[in-house]
Order: C-alpha cells, then structure tokens, then sequence
C-alpha cells in the first residue's frame, strides 16, 4: 500500500473522540479515530506526523502542519499538544546536586514542579535553536522554549551544574 501523505486542502481534519481525529479525504475516503504522532518529536515538532489507526497502523502523514486549512491545522495542533505535554520552565528556583542526582525546583506553565536529573549528559538536551529539553527520574519531560531569556540567577543557576 503507498503512503497517503495529506498536504495543503487535500484532506478535511476533524475533532473525533477526545483527541483522536478524523480525516475526510478529498476523493472520499474517511479514517475515523486516528491517533497524531510526531515522526520527529525533537527537532521536527510539526513536520511528518503520522495519523495511526486504533491498531498502530499508519493511515496517512502529513508533511507539514502549517501547510494545513486553518480548522484541519488548529485541530491537529491540538491534539499534538495534548498528547505532548511538556512543562515549559519559566524560572528556576534551586538546582544543586545531591547523590549523585542534579535535583531541580522549577516554576513552569503548568506551576511549579521539584524533579531530579540522573544523569545530566544523557538526559539533559540543547538544541541548535536555543530549545533546552530535560528529562527526569521518572521520565517525565520538560523544556525550557529559549534558554538565553530566561532570567540571570535562573542561568547561573542551571550552568553551575552543566
């Protein structure tokens, strides 16, 4: 089966249950309940995301949400967002080492979290766009958007232990 790639006005996207979506295409073929995933979550955040089917299969990508009909884009960006859900780091509020662990006191979007970093070469991530991703002890994620706007004590106190 070729891949269906979804471009431009060739596919209507539509809110399904929750955030699983569906697709009308412009022929007529429908998929129902379709799962948004990121082929590269990291550097690629809304180019090639795949649309899988209650059984993992693929049913269609699309090469770039922004190339998208305004209602088809909002949705699919939506349900990225939900299934994505990384706290942006707004401050830092303590970050010292202890054991071992870089332990963190942070304040985000989604209010303010305390976490510990195993390991700060593997898990700690900066990006060419000034994008900084961590990871946790307990795998959960978390970014901070530019790291060079973030304010001076929460830099200092971040490269203190990088």
């Amino acid at each position: 089966m070729d891949r269906i790639y979804i471009e431009y006005d060739n596919a209507k996207i539509t809110f399904g249950d929750g955030i699983l979506l569906n697709v009308e295409m412009y022929d007529g073929r429908t998929f129902d309940n379709l799962e948004a995933r990121r082929l590269f979550p990291i550097t690629g955040i809304d180019k090639y995301i795949t649309l899988l089917d209650e059984e993992g299969n693929e049913k269609a990508v699309i090469r770039d949400v922004n190339y998208l009909m305004d209602e088809s884009r909002v949705c699919v960006k939506k349900a990225l967002e939900e299934y994505y859900l990384v706290p942006k780091i707004l401050y830092i509020i303590e970050c010292y080492e202890k054991f071992g662990l870089m332990k963190m006191k942070v304040e985000t979007d989604r209010g303010i979290y305390s976490f510990d970093i195993k390991s700060r070469y593997n898990d700690i991530k900066i990006l060419y766009d000034g994008r900084v991703l961590l990871r946790d002890a307990s795998d959960n994620r978390y970014e901070i958007e530019k790291f060079d706007k973030l304010d001076k004590r929460s830099k200092k106190l971040f490269n203190s232990y990088m």
